[in-house]
């Protein structure tokens, strides 16, 4: 287990309790993922419905345990109990639905709650929430209502009520799933900048591509498996196999599929439009 890992899984397998039946188990969610999250990386982790991506997700946050196997959070087992406290301090949690997450009347009251129930001291509690609104560029707003934002604000919100707990790791599960297209780039701006400017290592549960195509690293997910771990440019040149596994690719990176199955010759790694329009422009200017 390397130090520069904040998350090491090893072959880890999850059942979730029969509701019908305490004594069994349902199908395996999880099948053995071993996988290493890299400090001040920003992974985002893809997979369709049921592939096991959101209950990875939980697992790193100690909110549910494995069946078999170990997670490991800055070097800390999940399952030993005396290290849930520090885990979700070193790992902090943002879920698809932001108001689930707001549980003050006044944005500020809402970012301080966490500091306030571990009993932060009132300069210090104050200094977090106010940096921590500023790193989401909702400082301006810190006395309005939760409830009378926009949904990439109230998201932007409950990112800042994690960041004031001063953690090394954020995880999100699609918090993006429920917003508008200027939401999704409201948040996606805001995590990027926490992972460049903060150094917080960002692990991204998303379906939308574009937001993947961002990311340092793309883990591709399928039937409890991990089946592609790699780059963003290395992960959609796959675009068969993706396509085969449910999932769409970026739109460039469509573009380019198909522009060669029709006999031009373009690097299959482009995942940006500016590639795609140099790519062509050197190619055009060729002929």
């Amino acid at each position: 287990m390397s130090e520069e890992n904040i998350v090491t899984a090893e072959n880890v397998r999850f059942s979730y309790p029969d509701i019908r039946n305490e004594l069994k188990k349902t199908p395996e969610v999880l099948k053995g993922v071993s996988i290493d999250i890299h400090s001040g990386e920003f992974t985002a982790v893809l997979g369709h419905n049921g592939s096991g991506k959101s209950t990875f997700a939980r697992l790193i946050n100690a909110i549910l345990v494995p069946s078999s196997g170990t997670v490991y959070v800055s070097g800390m087992d999940t399952k030993d109990d005396e290290n849930l406290f520090a885990i979700r301090q070193k790992a902090g949690m943002v879920f698809q639905n932001p108001d689930n997450q707001l549980v003050a009347t006044i944005v500020e009251e809402d970012v301080a709650f966490g500091l306030e129930n571990l009993g932060v001291e009132y300069t210090e509690m104050r200094k977090r929430v106010d940096d921590a609104l500023k790193s989401v560029n909702m400082y301006e707003y810190r006395n309005h209502s939760p409830h009378q934002l926009s949904g990439g604000q109230k998201q932007r919100v409950a990112i800042a009520g994690v960041i004031a707990m001063r953690p090394q790791c954020i995880i999100l599960d699609e918090p993006t799933a429920m917003l508008d297209p200027s939401g999704r780039r409201e948040v996606i701006n805001t995590i990027k900048k926490l992972n460049r400017e903060y150094g917080i290592t960002v692990i991204l549960i998303t379906h939308y591509m574009e937001e993947a195509a961002q990311a340092d690293r793309v883990v591709v997910m399928d039937n409890g498996s991990v089946v592609l771990d790699d780059t963003p440019e290395i992960v959609f040149s796959n675009v068969e196999l993706l396509k085969k596994l449910g999932l769409d690719v970026p739109q460039v990176t469509e573009l380019v599929y198909e522009l060669n199955k029709a006999g031009l010759n373009l690097d299959k790694h482009i995942i940006t439009e500016q590639q795609c329009i140099d790519a062509l422009t050197i190619l055009l200017k060729g002929r």
